[in-house]
């Protein structure tokens, strides 16, 4: 609670994107005052280091929950059109459809064509199991009902010259520039970070949080973190208002919250020519796979085709970034840093993503890469976004596989919690923390 005279101390638990769109919409409040309130942004590792950096970045109209992304998807054009975001943070406004077509059966390329494992996923109502396999294969969920509704068959764009023709393509429009843009993840998490630091946050990164202290009348009263910079020795500061936006490290600093963790992999290619702006959905239909034996090769009997279906998103700057479905087969780690990357599912992607595009198969590897998605584990779904019921709390997580694209209201709105008590710029009762605690 703050002080008679107007004073907070705010801290934020988290650097990915929807701690430093929080840090930046609350210096832009109205109520916003430097010399009454000081805000501290506290991150583990750093900015962006989890999801937020690693993810797609795709903006769409028809993401959910649907309370929020109008909202959102308007902010993400003012804030690039305020501070260079094309230039800064690569957003610009795509088309997106889904491509089913048949695969090319291809020869793996050798691992030594990897420049880089450790580069930048995004975020469903919820992920759900796909049969195949259990735990190992788990859909991300990126198309509700209402996205499935928008598709409309609109032939094979001319543009889409990067998908190869003789996978027989079938294309089916989702969105345009007028309902579907991106943003590089890591880029924007990042710039929103150094906008809210001009503005006064004060970013502690290699601050790990240990608890959360309450006074005497239930609200909070301080953090208290392991310093990396200096031994990992505790540190504790004030606080009237926290903000726990540590995604799937969210239950590690609020047992209460119910939110879960599904990994994620993806990998960045740079194509062996420029592809034009395409976010795509696919569904792959690959030939079985080859078996040799006494140096012949063989079909198994019944060996039927396998489905693939990831994502590529085509980036500025000849980047594409493509992503496959989600596991749990390894426990969310302490810490974004040590988060296992498995290369053999790296691998299976860029094969997938070969299969129907030269220019795929003949570019370079850029990076191979994995995260953790927060996922609320309640009938409701996810995001959770405003007060605990205890005075000074929110919190601001289990955005699932829509991070990024609905960061920049979650950051207004909690903005908007912290100096006025509840959240104005969006209807999101159903959003309410004490829905599910």
């Amino acid at each position: 609670m703050a002080a008679e005279d107007g004073r907070k101390n705010i801290v934020i638990i988290g650097g990915g994107i929807i701690g430093c769109t929080s840090a930046y919409f609350l210096t832009r409040h109205p109520s916003y005052d430097p010399n009454k309130h000081k805000i501290t942004l506290l991150e583990a590792t750093k900015i962006a280091g989890g999801a937020s950096g690693k993810a797609g970045g795709l903006l769409a109209l028809w993401a959910y929950p649907s309370s929020i992304v109008p909202l959102s998807y308007l902010l993400h054009k003012q804030l690039s059109d305020e501070h260079g975001g094309e230039a800064r943070w690569g957003y610009r406004t795509i088309h997106v459809g889904q491509v089913d077509c048949r695969g090319r059966a291809l020869e793996r390329k050798s691992e030594s064509s990897v420049k880089g494992k450790d580069g930048e996923m995004d975020g469903g109502n919820g992920p759900t199991k796909v049969e195949r396999n259990g735990e190992a294969h788990v859909s991300l969920q990126k198309r509700s009902k209402e996205a499935m509704a928008k598709l409309s068959a609109a032939g094979m764009p001319k543009e889409l010259d990067w998908v190869a023709p003789e996978c027989d393509p079938v294309y089916d429009e989702m969105g345009d520039p007028s309902t579907t843009a991106q943003v590089h993840p890591f880029q924007f998490t990042t710039a929103m970070a150094e906008l809210a630091a001009e503005k006064g946050v004060d970013v502690r990164v290699g601050s790990s949080v240990t608890d959360i202290g309450y006074g005497k009348k239930g609200g909070v009263e301080s953090v208290t973190y392991k310093d990396g910079k200096n031994g990992g020795k505790k540190e504790t500061i004030p606080a009237t208002d926290v903000v726990i936006a540590a995604g799937p490290w969210t239950q590690s600093v609020y047992p209460p919250a119910p939110i879960a963790a599904l990994r994620a992999h993806s990998v960045t290619i740079r194509p062996s020519r420029p592809v034009s702006a395409f976010a795509l959905f696919t569904h792959i239909k690959l030939p079985p796979k080859e078996k040799k034996t006494n140096g012949s090769k063989f079909f198994s009997r019944g060996q039927s085709e396998e489905i693939v279906n990831p994502e590529i998103y085509a980036r500025p700057h000849n980047e594409v970034y493509a992503c496959g479905e989600g596991d749990r087969l390894v426990p969310l780690p302490a810490s974004t840093n040590l988060v296992e990357c498995d290369e053999s599912r790296c691998q299976d992607i860029v094969d997938h993503v070969s299969a129907i595009s030269d220019e795929l198969r003949d570019g370079e590897v850029t990076a191979r890469q994995a995260c953790y998605l927060p996922n609320v584990n309640a009938e409701s779904g996810g995001p959770l976004v405003g007060p605990t019921g205890t005075k000074g709390l929110w919190i601001a997580a289990g955005h699932t596989c829509w991070g990024i694209q609905n960061g920049p209201a979650t950051g207004k709105l909690i903005s908007e919690f912290v100096f006025e008590g509840e959240g104005r710029s969006a209807k999101c009762r159903g959003l309410d923390p004490r829905n599910v605690l």
